[in-house]
């Protein structure tokens, strides 16, 4: 077992791991540590704790020192500049005529690199564009393309919910999306209802998925044949996932048919795998191009 603290980066980025070293850190603290990038300034989001050493990246590195007033003056000057740098780098990309929405600009707290966040369609060749960029701040500058969700993440937002947005509040990554998981919740596969700010599919879906698969498991599916505790056949009309009820089409002895509705443990039936839910052709035909755009890139990489 290792001491470790849990440093971020960004709002919502992910936690990287630092020995405290013989400093007494607390959660809460901002300190200087040295990261892939560089010298950074980060927050501290986990208070010292053992954690095994298969889950630490080594070589794991030592905190620096907590931050100071000098180091908080730096790091709000940083601030000042990224506007600044912002501003000059959408200058050059109008002067370039390139296809590129700038989104974000990073310095690094030593000021070894500029980062300059964007997205775009396609491929850009921006070649000339770091060469110009290079030459106004005379230092190392990195251009990354993003995705939409990362756009989303870094600029925030609110959601259809009212609330603001998840991965720009407290998902520290992106969790792989997919139409089978609305499905399983009875969702209306409706692309703006099921659909977030950033037009791909709701992180959320996720949330409470495995609650909905265990559940959907101890149900009949609609137009399956059950039999009730009275010993009649009946076709499933309709269910209700969460009570766990379920509507029957019942034929009566005189021939009649008639709509009850039972408790899904009163029921006879052969279980299902909704592991395998199915998605109609119509459907993926319409959410295919949603799905396929369900993708992220990563932007931390301390």
């Amino acid at each position: 077992m290792t001491n470790v603290i849990g440093v971020r980066f960004r709002r919502a980025g992910k936690v990287y791991f630092f020995s405290p070293g013989k400093l007494e850190i607390r959660r809460g603290d901002n300190v200087i540590v040295e990261t892939a990038r560089g010298v950074e300034f980060g927050h501290v989001v986990a208070g010292p704790r053992k954690v095994e050493e298969e889950k630490i990246t080594q070589p794991l590195k030592s905190v620096i020192r907590i931050a100071n007033k000098d180091d908080y003056r730096r790091e709000e000057k940083n601030r000042e500049r990224e506007k600044e740098a912002f501003a000059i780098c959408q200058e050059k990309i109008r002067k370039h005529g390139l296809e590129m929405k700038l989104i974000d600009t990073e310095y690094t707290f030593d000021n070894n690199k500029v980062l300059f966040y964007f997205t775009a369609d396609g491929r850009i060749d921006f070649r000339e564009l770091v060469k110009d960029l290079a030459g106004v701040f005379r230092t190392r500058i990195e251009l990354r393309q993003i995705g939409v969700r990362d756009e989303t993440k870094i600029r925030g937002g609110i959601g259809i919910c009212g609330r603001p947005l998840c991965c720009s509040t407290y998902l520290t990554e992106f969790a792989p999306v997919s139409i089978k998981m609305a499905k399983e919740q009875n969702l209306s596969l409706n692309p703006s209802k099921i659909s977030g700010v950033c037009g791909r599919l709701m992180c959320c879906l996720t949330n409470e998925e495995q609650t909905y698969e265990e559940l959907n498991g101890r149900l009949p599916s609609v137009g399956d044949t059950v039999t009730t505790p009275e010993k009649l056949k009946g076709d499933v009309q309709s269910v209700n996932v969460l009570r766990q009820l379920v509507k029957v089409v019942v034929t009566l002895d005189n021939d009649e048919k008639e709509i009850r509705e039972y408790k899904a443990a009163e029921l006879r039936f052969k279980p299902r795998r909704k592991k395998n839910a199915k998605v109609s052709k119509e459907e993926m035909a319409r959410l295919k191009e949603l799905e396929e755009k369900n993708g992220a890139s990563k932007l931390d990489d301390k």
